[in-house]
């Protein structure tokens, strides 16, 4: 009898990280019954990363509307999973890191009495404010899943402070290093074609070293972003032969600072959000990343690019111990010294862009599989 997956997600960085959990599973149908559910909490950046990935959703909720808010969005998504639930009954569900998405699922399919099995699970900083609500969400997916995959032992330890059982604790790697190198592979072979990739070739200046910017998170909206703005204002017109690209997130409190701030300055380049894809292609291009994203402070090291965190805390403290990536928060003065030195400082640089990545070796999805094959093996027998 195959064992029933439910693999749920909504929004991109939570595809790009199941996917390749997703394709692992389905390497395996003799023995799995895998299907895909998504909330479509985010519905343009989440549908090109599953048509890059080539993964079809069996059941898609499509819960994306204007002026969406976090209690509307969580009873959606909890009462809208109820059917498929009911109708599909898994004998695993499987959610991801911290959105609204794994926290609601989480608790839909505690209520259907499916096994909970989070991945990436574990992490912390401790501040239920800081991400917001993020923090809270994977709180509230850990207290409530019955498996839990760690992606570092830090985070492993962060469940074992909390009283979770050791034996229902794996530790992986992060599966967003099973996706980057998957894409990474796709996205420089001879074969492939991208219009978004063939516009960055004309738009990327390759005389110049080229800083990357992402920012979105909630925290930062207001006077953070009125800060992060400024010094990216400043280590433009410091530095001529600087390049620096900024796909601008789609969200109102993050354009018009943005706009506002930088959109006259001439090394500056703000463009649409990019695809998962040609996000991968630029991130090789550049010379140094300047985020809040989580997901990048895991990918970039793979790929040697040194990471400045706009975040005054982080939910992954191996980057920050291991040397890849280096708090600078919103404060302006911190954000422009740090560039400033790595862009001028070439031992710095070397060091930062050498080091080893504390994330994984992009295995982390087969050891998921794997775990669940021989603990539905000695479930069976138990059983028996």
């Amino acid at each position: 009898m195959q064992i029933k997956n439910l693999i749920i997600f909504g929004t991109r960085p939570e595809a790009i990280k199941m996917a390749p959990l997703v394709k692992e599973f389905l390497k395996h149908n003799d023995k799995f019954d895998t299907k895909v559910c998504i909330t479509a909490q985010h519905r343009e950046m989440l549908d090109q990363v599953l048509e890059f990935f080539e993964i079809t959703p069996d059941f898609d909720l499509d819960l994306m509307k204007p002026n969406q808010n976090l209690y509307s969005l969580t009873a959606d998504i909890i009462i809208n999973l109820k059917p498929i639930l009911e109708d599909f009954k898994p004998d695993y569900v499987y959610v991801h890191g911290d959105t609204t998405t794994t926290m609601a699922a989480s608790i839909a399919s505690f209520y259907s009495g499916a096994k909970v099995c989070h991945v990436e699970a574990g992490l912390r900083t401790f501040n239920k404010r800081s991400p917001f609500p993020e923090e809270v969400n994977r709180s509230i997916a850990g207290s409530i899943s019955d498996y839990h995959f760690a992606p570092t032992t830090t985070s492993k330890q962060n469940l074992l402070n909390e009283n979770i059982n050791t034996n229902s604790i794996l530790v992986t790697g992060n599966t967003v290093i099973d996706a980057l190198q998957f894409s990474s592979n796709k996205v420089t072979s001879s074969s492939y074609t991208d219009d978004e990739v063939e516009t960055l070739k004309t738009l990327v200046d390759t005389s110049r070293k080229l800083i990357l910017v992402t920012g979105h998170r909630r925290e930062n909206h207001g006077q953070g972003f009125i800060n992060i703005c400024s010094a990216l204002k400043q280590i433009a017109l410091e530095n001529k032969d600087v390049q620096i690209i900024y796909p601008v997130h789609l969200n109102p409190n993050v354009q018009k600072p943005v706009y506002d701030l930088l959109g006259d300055v001439n090394n500056v380049n703000l463009i649409a959000p990019l695809s998962y894809p040609a996000f991968v292609w630029l991130m090789s291009k550049s010379y140094i990343i300047i985020t809040d994203s989580g997901g990048v402070q895991e990918e970039a090291p793979s790929l040697g690019k040194p990471v400045l965190v706009m975040r005054d805390t982080t939910e992954r403290p191996e980057a920050v111990e291991a040397g890849t990536v280096f708090l600078v928060g919103t404060d302006k003065d911190k954000i422009v010294l740090e560039a400033n030195r790595l862009l001028n400082n070439q031992e710095a640089y070397s060091k930062m862009s050498t080091l080893h990545n504390p994330y994984g070796d992009g295995n982390a999805c087969k050891r998921i599989v794997d775990y669940i094959l021989t603990n539905s093996s000695r479930n069976k027998t138990k059983n028996e």
